[in-house]
């Protein structure tokens, strides 16, 4: 570019996470040289805001996109208010920590030239808020580099339509061109390399049985056939009894035991952190006022505060797997995703409901400041002890609260009735509706203790405001090809980090049985 680099984009934000600013200046390249049209850009009337081009991370929305002399000008609100990772962001925009805007889009029509290409018609997917200004982008089927001899990424192209997240900075305005000069030549040895791995895709696949009365086909190196494309075949009269032409078909069905844990999450608070240690200052005291005269004495009064503590724990293990059923299994990796999700989830429901130990969350069921209402038998309950409990909780947490416990307890509760005759437990006569007692909703735990002598079967109270659950890292596995490969294994590494705790046992009441 000969003219004047525009500012390439500046955005501002306010406390209550309103955000402007220019998502692609017009009239000027970025560092690959790539231009688009005023007029080309065409998009929804709102777009979701991401964070770093994360779609599991929305932090607000776009609602006013329009074109001016500047550029594609933008106008959003971040969700401060509901969403966690939202306000992260607003205070790190507000700290100057991050800068920049990036736009993910669809090139639906462009001319290429010497330095990069001219866009005439794109389509708008998203527009993120990014951490690093100045980025050269990002491409969902390529990922553009700095370095132009380096292809980044090599795959298959959608319907022709090139889907790119085109990081566009967010810098001050100079006067000195900052479009890097491109080498043609190592740009074409890129797409001639791109053309080779299309060819080789593109090649007839061998079908069908061999004919043993023809003689037969049979496919020599199949697996290095399966890794390269080349075809290399003989005819053979007759096929040894420990010879295959192919390996044997491994079915895509896997056949999976039956998982069963507590949906302790669906009911307690969950949050993510990015600290090892949740502090929680609480009070533990209120002022003391009295009522006086008109001209009596004040006594004064100081309330008091403490504070507890989370702490994130880590939960771990690791996976082998023969290299051969890895080969041989197309879905193999996302049926040890899911065992490894299903365990850490049952192991960490337990921890939930009865975690007593320093290596794992504390479990509510464990926390000794939760309240009792002592059973007078050691194998029944009754109906009393039932609206006793629930009556023993504030009237705040008694009309929010949950009563939680396993299958057998929920099958002796289902056959109590009241005075009247009437059953205690109620069924669902709608869809999407829990069965309730007392008229409060009750959910089976399958980790809660049976009904025994001197055991706690049942709580009630609520868990949205009493029981805390923090994220800190989510499920990461972690692929080891080196170290078992001399017997012939593939290792996998998964671990999660997870903290858990009690916040308010005033929420909550247990049913303990008698001794």
């Amino acid at each position: 570019m000969t003219d004047r680099i525009e500012v390439k984009a500046a955005f501002d934000v306010t406390d209550q996470g309103e955000i402007t600013g220019i998502a692609w200046p017009f009239g000027s390249a970025d560092r690959v040289g790539d231009v688009i049209e005023k007029g080309a850009i065409t998009s929804p009337e709102n777009l979701p805001m991401l964070f770093a081009h994360d779609q599991g991370q929305v932090i607000g929305v776009w609602d006013q996109i329009t074109e001016s002399n500047e550029g594609l000008t933008v106008k959003g609100r971040m969700l401060v208010d509901d969403v966690e990772r939202a306000r992260e962001v607003c205070a790190m925009i507000r700290s100057k920590a991050i800068s920049g805007l990036s736009i993910g889009f669809v090139t639906k029509q462009h001319k290429r030239h010497a330095k990069g290409r001219t866009i005439t018609a794109a389509h708008l997917h998203e527009i993120s808020v990014v951490a690093v200004p100045c980025h050269p982008g990002a491409q969902i089927t390529s990922i553009k580099s700095d370095d132009p001899q380096t292809p980044s990424m090599e795959t298959p192209k959608l319907e022709n339509e090139e889907i790119e997240t085109e990081q566009k900075a967010l810098t001050p305005a100079n006067d000195t061109p900052q479009v890097p000069q491109i080498d043609t030549k190592a740009f074409d040895k890129v797409i001639a390399r791109l053309d080779k791995l299309e060819a080789k895709g593109n090649r007839p696949q061998i079908t069908g049985p061999a004919n043993p009365v023809m003689g037969g086909t049979e496919v020599k190196a199949f697996a290095a056939y399966l890794s390269t494309g080349e075809k290399k075949s003989l005819t053979t009269a007759s096929d040894t009894a420990n010879h295959i032409l192919a390996p044997e078909d491994v079915s895509g069905e896997f056949i999976r035991n039956l998982v069963e844990y507590s949906p302790i999450r669906a009911i307690a608070d969950v949050r993510t952190t990015a600290a090892a240690n949740i502090i929680l200052p609480k009070r533990t005291g209120i002022t003391n006022a009295a009522w006086v005269g008109e001209t009596d004495a004040r006594t004064g009064s100081e309330t008091t505060f403490d504070q507890s503590e989370i702490v994130v724990k880590e939960i771990a293990t690791f996976v082998d797997m023969s290299l051969q059923l890895a080969e041989d299994s197309a879905n193999v990796l996302s049926e040890v995703n899911l065992a490894l999700a299903e365990d850490f989830g049952q192991k960490e429901n337990v921890s939930f409901v009865s975690g007593n130990t320093a290596l794992e969350p504390a479990g509510f069921m464990t926390n000794a400041n939760i309240a009792e209402t002592v059973a007078t038998s050691n194998s029944a309950i009754s109906p009393d002890e039932l609206i006793a409990l629930m009556y023993a909780l504030p009237a705040t947490y008694r009309n929010t609260g949950t009563w939680v416990m396993n299958g057998q307890t929920l099958a002796a509760i289902r056959t109590l009735k009241d005075g009247h005759g009437n059953y205690l437990w109620q069924p669902s006569y709608q869809a999407g509706q829990p069965e309730t007692i007392l008229g409060r909703p009750v959910v089976e735990a399958v980790d809660m203790p049976d009904v025994a002598a001197d055991a706690e079967p049942i709580i009630f109270g609520d868990f949205k405001r009493g029981y805390r659950i923090y994220d800190r890292l989510s499920l990461a596995v972690l692929a080891d090809p080196y170290t078992q490969r001399a017997n012939g294994l593939m290792r996998y590494h998964a671990r999660r980090r997870v903290g858990a705790g009690v916040v308010r046992p005033d929420a909550f009441r247990k049913l303990q049985m008698a001794a």
